[in-house]
Formats: structure tokens, C-alpha cells, sequence
């Protein structure tokens, strides 16, 4: 009996170290797994994958890769009281305190990685701003080298932003339905706050606020400190946004978003400082146009003595676990997914001029609208398909949507052209596929072949009333989405360096009678900055001057400035 009793002792031994042996051998696979290539490799194809599953998938491999790295330390900024009553204090704490990541984390890394894609082909000398190349010459004389790249390098940021974001009115025109009801003092289709700085990106619209979003966001991913700077109300403390500065050296230098140009130094030479603003009433005068007082600029002297810089960042871009995983992310995985809020907002707030640096209430406030909208989709129609129609071209799920989703992020991404040894469809081909002729969008309310092709078909019980009216709309996208493609392909092309075909795109199709749509007035700015380029600048100076343009006000500041070059 010992003996039996012997050999099964010495049996469940030998069964426990080969257990132990397993789960260590399991262990070292997961250590030596790279969770974050996995991670990367989900981001890159973020838009082509179901964004739930993506979210999850993302979230498992960066928490998978965390556990392999000594714990973070938790330190909770002392500008998360700047948010006030948007957020409750709970869900605050889990969202910049919490140490493990969570889907909803991904839609940080997502908009990092692509303004990370983006700022890094942007950053080159191909998209210098010509009316600044001599002042920045001159600067460098008496500055140092790396406070005049941070500022050739903002320049060309901003002025992508610009011909990129066509520019929509702070209160839309457009008639809507009755909205839902929003908390917190956000209105229904309020400035800014009506689309996400993803959703502006991609879509390639936006009011003055959405452009300084698009615009700060590819300032984080360049290093550069960057805010919205706003006036305050004396009586009530309320602070309007009007500018975005830019601190470079010791001076915070402006940029106007809402008129798409940077505020002139004295004498129109160069990029204003915010202390050149304070000291001469004239600098921020010359933003309005002499004669035309519609186009007078409501920031004054007076007004600018006292700014609240305003940062644009989302509670989970100052977590510490964004910080950790700041640490891991090397060569061609490098994004910046953390800012250090207390001591950006020290940088700041050492300049003269700023009273005070709070978090921008309004990422949150579009995160909200977000919701709220989407709840309300689910109870009224009406709406539902106000809030739906205009961007289905992209978010529907039929393939020519899906298509031209993948197109506008290849080209933000700065892929381009096709590689076929990688099995890549770049932007050109994508946009491409969408200008489907006239004679075939046409035939499908009769062509049942192509109607398969497009992934439509009739429901069984549907009314042939209906089923029409449903092909009408897939028309109509399919129409749209067509003249998006081309519109953003002309803009590729100008990105590309290939600005007279650009010029042949806008005018033979984009501008065409037939063709226009909504993207006409950014399409004729851009024709313009096309002229402009191509050294045509009493043309392009007579086209910044047309009246009506939703960016006329700039425009005609512009035309002042190219003006002044010519002449001199």
C-alpha cells in the first residue's frame, strides 16, 4: 500500500510541474507577443473593420501588451476641474485615472494615428506658405533654428487645414427639423461642437471652430504647443474662441480659422505675435476689410489684453495609461497619445496675455451631441433621416460608400498611389472607382445586373412605388459621392504637387455646371490658391475678391496680402 501510494504522489508531482510548465511556456508566448504591432496593424485598417469589434480587439492587445510593463503612476492633472459639470465626477475618474484601457479608449488612439499619418506628409517643404518664405528668412537671423521650424512647420498645418476644410457658417442655413433636447448649455447644431475633429477631418468640412480642432490636433502630433485662445466677457466671464496661438520661443503667434489666414504682423509682414496684438490697436484692424463694414473684425485691442487659452484634449489623452503607452511606442509606431496638460498649461500661461488655461469644453460637447443625436435617430424618423442623408454617401453600407470612406482615409493617411506588392488600393484608384458615368447611374432604376452590382434589391412586399423611390436615393448618393470623389481627388492632386491638374480637375470637373454641389465654393477658393501657385496673381487676387463666398471676409485678406507681395 506505501508503495502505491508512493507512486501516486510522485505521479501528481510530475503532473503539477508539467502544469507550471505549460502555463509558463504560455506566459512567455504572451510576453514575447507584440501587442502593439497587433494594435497598430487594427488601426491602419480601422475604417474597413466592424468599429465594435475593432474597439475590443485594440483595447485586449494594449492591455495584454500593459501587462507586461511596470504599473503607472496615478496623477490626475489639475486642469480636469477646468470641465465643470459636462462630465459627472465618476466617470471622469475612469477615464483619466483608470489604468486599464477600454474600447472607447481606441477612439483616441484612431484620431492619433491618423493626425500622426496626416502632419507627417503634410510637414514638407512642397506645402510651404509662399507668402511668408522671405519673413521666415528673415527670422531666422534672430531666432533660433528650432522656434522658426515650429513655425514653418504650424504654417503649413494650418494652411492644410485650410484649403481641406471648406468652411461652414457657425449657425448652418440649411433648414433642419426639430432637434432633441441637450444638457449643459449645448444647443442643437451649436458651433463647433456638431461633428467630432474625426468626423471634420473626414468628411472635409467644418465652421472656425472645427478647423482650429483639425488644426490643434495635427499641432500635438508635430510637438507643438498649440490652444484656442479666447476673449473674456467682462460682466458675464463667458469666453468667446477667436484665434488659435501658436507658442513658439517665448511669443504665442496667431491664426485665424474662421477667415482661413494667420493675423499679419505690423505692417502685414509675417505672423502676429499675441503681444504685438495687445500693444497695436492696428494689427487686429487690418483683419477687416476697409469700406466693407460687414467685414469688420469684432476682436479688438481691448479685447485681446486678457486670453484664456483653451486646450483641445479629451480626458484619455492626459491618463497616465496613455502616458505609459507614450513610452512604448517607437520608430514607425510613434504618435503622440499624451500630453502633459499642467505643464503645457505652465508654458502658456507664462506668457504675457493669458490670464488663465482651462481644457476646451467642446471635444466633450461633441461627444454628447453625438449621442444624444444618435439616441434620437432611434425615436423619429424625420430626423433620422435628416441626420443621416447628408454624409450616407460615406456611412451607408452599401460597397460604393465603404469605397469612398477608404479613399479619404488613404489620403489622409498620405497613401497615394497603389502598391500592388502589398495588395494596397491607394487614394487615387479608390476615388477613382467612385466616378461611376452618368448612363450607368442612370440605368439602375431598370438594369436589374447592375442593381446586384450595387448591392441593391427588392424586399419581397416592397411597392414598386417605393422600390423606386428607394433606387432614387441610391442615385442621388451614388451622384454625390461621385462629385465628392472628384472634388477631393483635385485637392489630392494638388497635395501630390501636381497643381495643373489639379487646376484641370476643378475646372473641367469639379466646376463644370453640371457637376456642382456643395463642395463648389471651397472648390473655387482652391482654384484660386491653384492660381495663386502657379504665379497667376492678378487672376487669383480678382477670384479671393468674389462676393458671396462663405469665406469672402478672408479671402479678401488674403487677395490684400498677395497684393502687397506682388507689389513689392
Amino acid at each position: 500500500m506505501a508503495s502505491l501510494l508512493a507512486v501516486g504522489c510522485q505521479d501528481d508531482t510530475a503532473l503539477v510541474r508539467e502544469i507550471q510548465s505549460r502555463r509558463q511556456a504560455q506566459q512567455e508566448t504572451l510576453a514575447r507577443r507584440d501587442h502593439l504591432g497587433d494594435s497598430f496593424v487594427l488601426l491602419r485598417k480601422y475604417v474597413e473593420l466592424d468599429a465594435e469589434k475593432a474597439q475590443e480587439q485594440i483595447a485586449f492587445h494594449l492591455n495584454g501588451w500593459s501587462a507586461t510593463r511596470p504599473p503607472s503612476e496615478v496623477t490626475e492633472p489639475k486642469l480636469v476641474d477646468t470641465l465643470g459639470d459636462l462630465i459627472s465626477p465618476n466617470e471622469l475618474a475612469d477615464r483619466v485615472s483608470g489604468r486599464t484601457f477600454l474600447p472607447s479608449d481606441v477612439l483616441h488612439l484612431r484620431d492619433s494615428y491618423l493626425f500622426h499619418s496626416l502632419y507627417s506628409w503634410v510637414d514638407v517643404p512642397l506645402h510651404d506658405e509662399t507668402l511668408l518664405t522671405d519673413w521666415f528668412t528673415q527670422q531666422r537671423e534672430t531666432l533660433s533654428a528650432e522656434t522658426v521650424d515650429r513655425l514653418v512647420t504650424a504654417t503649413r498645418l494650418f494652411d492644410w487645414t485650410i484649403r481641406n476644410i471648406a468652411l461652414e457658417p457657425h449657425q448652418p442655413l440649411n433648414p433642419a427639423p426639430p432637434g432633441p433636447d441637450f444638457p449643459s448649455g449645448i444647443e442643437f447644431r451649436g458651433a463647433g461642437y456638431r461633428q467630432t475633429d474625426f468626423q471634420t477631418v473626414m468628411r472635409g468640412t467644418g465652421d472656425g471652430l472645427q478647423r482650429a480642432g483639425v488644426f490643434t490636433q495635427l499641432c500635438r502630433q508635430a510637438g507643438i504647443p498649440a490652444a484656442v485662445l479666447g476673449t473674456i466677457d467682462g460682466q458675464s466671464g463667458d469666453v468667446t474662441p477667436f484665434c488659435v496661438g501658436v507658442l513658439a520661443g517665448d511669443q504665442i503667434y496667431l491664426f485665424e480659422p474662421t477667415l482661413g489666414v494667420f493675423v499679419p504682423g505690423p505692417d502685414q509682414v509675417g505672423i502676429a505675435t499675441l503681444a504685438q496684438a495687445r500693444r497695436d490697436a492696428v494689427v487686429l484692424r487690418r483683419l477687416g476689410i476697409a469700406g466693407l463694414d460687414q467685414f469688420t473684425y469684432p476682436v479688438t485691442k481691448e479685447d485681446a489684453q486678457q486670453c484664456v487659452a483653451l486646450l483641445n484634449l479629451l480626458p484619455e489623452a492626459i491618463s497616465p495609461r496613455m502616458k505609459k503607452l507614450q513610452s512604448g511606442l517607437t520608430g514607425d509606431r510613434r504618435m503622440n497619445v499624451y500630453v502633459d496638460a499642467d505643464s503645457l498649461a505652465e508654458q502658456l500661461d507664462a506668457v504675457t496675455g493669458i490670464s488663465s488655461v482651462r481644457l476646451w469644453d467642446v471635444p466633450l460637447k461633441a461627444e454628447i451631441y453625438q449621442s444624444i443625436c444618435q439616441q434620437y435617430t432611434q425615436r423619429d424618423p424625420v430626423f433620422a433621416f435628416w441626420y443621416m442623408a447628408r454624409w450616407a454617401m460615406m456611412d451607408a453600407g452599401f460597397e460604393s460608400a465603404r469605397e469612398l470612406t477608404r479613399g479619404r482615409w488613404q489620403h489622409l493617411k498620405g497613401q497615394f498611389a497603389d502598391l500592388e506588392e502589398e495588395s494596397i488600393t491607394g487614394a487615387r484608384t479608390l476615388y477613382m472607382n467612385q466616378r461611376a458615368p452618368e448612363f450607368e447611374i442612370e440605368d439602375l432604376r431598370i438594369d436589374v445586373e447592375l442593381q446586384k452590382q450595387y448591392g441593391i434589391r427588392r424586399e419581397l412586399g416592397v411597392d414598386a412605388k417605393v422600390y423606386d423611390q428607394q433606387v432614387a436615393q441610391i442615385q442621388g448618393l451614388l451622384r454625390m459621392g461621385k462629385r465628392t470623389a472628384s472634388y477631393w481627388l483635385s485637392l489630392l492632386q494638388a497635395d501630390d504637387g501636381r497643381l495643373e491638374t489639379a487646376e484641370s480637375w476643378l475646372e473641367k470637373r469639379v466646376l463644370t455646371e453640371e457637376q456642382q454641389s456643395y463642395w463648389t465654393p471651397a472648390a473655387r477658393y482652391n482654384l484660386a490658391r491653384l492660381t495663386e501657385a502657379l504665379g497667376k496673381t492678378d487672376e487669383a487676387i480678382e477670384m479671393y475678391k468674389r462676393e458671396g463666398e462663405p469665406q469672402e471676409h478672408g479671402n479678401r485678406v488674403r487677395a490684400r496680402l498677395v497684393a502687397k507681395q506682388v507689389d513689392e
